[in-house]
């Protein structure tokens, strides 16, 4: 668990609509809207496949980011916001694309810290990610069409970031307790979760976020895509959920979205997760 004595740390969601097949575009729009983030900001976090957006074909992996590419450009997000980053895109590497997300540290942190995540394969094995804080988790669990152009992952991914020790999931892993699950043994203070969800099944995302908050008593911010596809797909074949939302380590909905472009802003109160852990005492079984 983090520091409890540390301030409280405050995300924003940025929830946004997504330019398929348009990498300059989307960074630009990120960049934007970091940049007018509230002083005090903490992490900002953008949805699933932010930076490129999707398409089932083979755009998708002309369009792809080498991963230094993805991290120049989130950089230049992180530095707009002067707050953590944590956003999705295609990631190419050699012949395979994944569909990944980032965490960029802060500006001030990025250029003195170390090792900055702990990746695991799920029997117990761990390595040190990037120098300098800069994470990347690769979806395991991939949806319907997506498994035709994208590689699955293989690690699940912790990061430090302000709101203490983070898991990193996106859309579709929500589905699987077994993610949630090792998460919980390790304690993490929070669940990211980028995601592009069908707006038909807004109320799957609501549950699911709340139940991996419940599940593993930690705060889970779901950042949802909002708008409709582009990229050559009909508007009536991908309308997203946007949605974003924090939930509590007690399940409940402290703050959301609607579908409307807007921004999220809410504390993760230290004092909250311990209060919530000492009544549950689910972690001390693990």
């Amino acid at each position: 668990m983090s520091d409890r004595s540390a301030p409280d740390p405050t995300v924003a969601v940025p929830q946004v609509p997504v330019d398929d097949l348009r990498v300059d575009a989307n960074a630009e729009r990120f960049r934007r809207r970091a940049a007018g983030l509230s002083n005090g900001v903490d992490l900002a976090v953008f949805p699933e496949y932010a930076l490129t957006g999707f398409a089932a074909d083979e755009r998708l992996r002309e369009t792809a980011l080498p991963r230094d590419a993805a991290r120049e450009r989130l950089e230049s997000v992180a530095e707009a916001a002067d707050a953590a980053v944590i956003a999705g895109y295609a990631e190419r590497d050699g012949a395979g694309v994944y569909n990944a997300t980032a965490y960029v540290p802060p500006p001030d942190r990025a250029a003195r810290d170390g090792p900055g995540a702990e990746t695991g394969d799920g029997q117990g094995s761990a390595a040190t990610a990037d120098r300098g804080g800069f994470s990347v988790y690769r979806k395991r669990h991939l949806w319907d069409e997506e498994g035709a152009w994208v590689e699955p992952g293989t690690e699940r991914v912790v990061v430090e970031t302000p709101a203490g020790p983070t898991g990193l999931l996106t859309c579709y892993d929500l589905n699987f307790v077994a993610e949630s699950a090792w998460f919980a043994e390790r304690a993490v203070d929070a669940l990211v979760v980028v995601g592009a969800w069908p707006a038909d099944h807004v109320a799957n995302w609501r549950l699911l976020c709340r139940a991996r908050a419940l599940d593993g008593v930690r705060w889970v911010v779901g950042a949802g895509r909002t708008g409709s596809s582009g990229g050559g797909r009909a508007t009536d074949e991908a309308t997203y959920a946007g949605n974003s939302l924090v939930a509590r380590p007690d399940g409940a909905v402290a703050v959301e979205l609607d579908r409307a472009p807007a921004t999220l802003t809410a504390t993760l109160d230290r004092d909250t997760l311990s209060a919530q852990r000492d009544i549950v005492g689910a972690l001390d079984e693990l």
